[in-house]
């Protein structure tokens, strides 16, 4: 399927403010960039550079007054949600190096804490893909998805006294239960089709059989119609804007994600 995908922040700059981005997705191997648009107002120079993740990140820093950032890009995506049940779980000796990072604790996502519950969630489940399909399904059905009640990152521990979160919260306490199983997992965010309400989203991804599979914990259940914008091991690594300096806050931000095929 044919998306196209739009964001849009406008700020307010007292003064000259740093700021890296993550707004360009790239292409891979369920996703082909067919053609993208990135416009700032005004235009000041910017210097892109890729992170230890391969995420594509801006620098620049927004001069005082009135700073816009656009971008678009047209997506073409799977036709279909990459699923495998039964597939296995990979022994730590032989998990690629690139894979390694995700199995450890991250700032979000304290899974020396989770052992136990992980445990007890997959109990007679299959090691590898059935287990994190058992946590995905856990998480839908014990702890609630609240839109908009966030604006800072939750870790897992938060999440699991609160029993609810935004995405992001929700993907930190999955990936968190994962890792605890010393299943590899990391956080994606992007743009998901169909999101109501409309935002940029957050899911995870686990690392059984040999790749990386999706799960999404905040909505019932996962369609065709994901973008892929960054990748990391929690919140801490895929925010689509840092800023540096006093604090300043979107006036206005649009996200919006249209199917152009089908």
């Amino acid at each position: 399927m044919l998306l196209r995908t739009s964001c849009d922040f406008e700020f307010e700059i007292a003064v000259p403010t740093p700021f890296i981005l993550m707004l360009r997705p790239r292409s891979g191997a369920s996703q082909w960039i067919a053609s993208e648009e990135y416009k700032l107002i005004p235009n000041v120079a910017v210097r892109e550079f890729t992170d230890s993740y391969g995420n594509l990140c801006q620098r620049l820093i927004a001069p005082p007054g009135r700073f816009e950032i656009h971008t678009s890009a047209e997506v073409q995506t799977s036709d279909v949600i990459d699923r495998a049940p039964g597939a296995g779980f990979i022994d730590i000796q032989n998990l690629p190096d690139e894979v390694l990072g995700f199995l450890l604790p991250s700032r979000y996502c304290e899974s020396e804490r989770f052992g136990k519950m992980a445990k007890e969630i997959t109990t007679g489940k299959a090691l590898g893909y059935d287990q994190v399909a058992a946590i995905e399904q856990w998480l839908r059905e014990r702890i609630r998805f609240e839109p908009g009640t966030s604006n800072v990152p939750v870790s897992a521990t938060e999440v699991n006294e609160r029993q609810s979160g935004v995405c992001r919260d929700l993907s930190h306490l999955g990936i968190a239960l994962c890792r605890s199983l010393s299943i590899p997992a990391r956080m994606v965010v992007g743009y998901s089709y169909q999101l109501e309400p409309m935002d940029m989203h957050a899911w995870f991804e686990a690392f059984v059989g040999g790749q990386w599979y999706g799960f999404d914990p905040a909505r019932p259940e996962m369609k065709p119609g994901y973008v892929a914008v960054g990748y990391g091991r929690d919140a801490a690594d895929v925010a689509v804007y840092n800023q540096f300096g006093p604090a300043v806050y979107p006036l206005r931000q649009n996200v919006s994600v249209e199917l152009l095929n089908s």
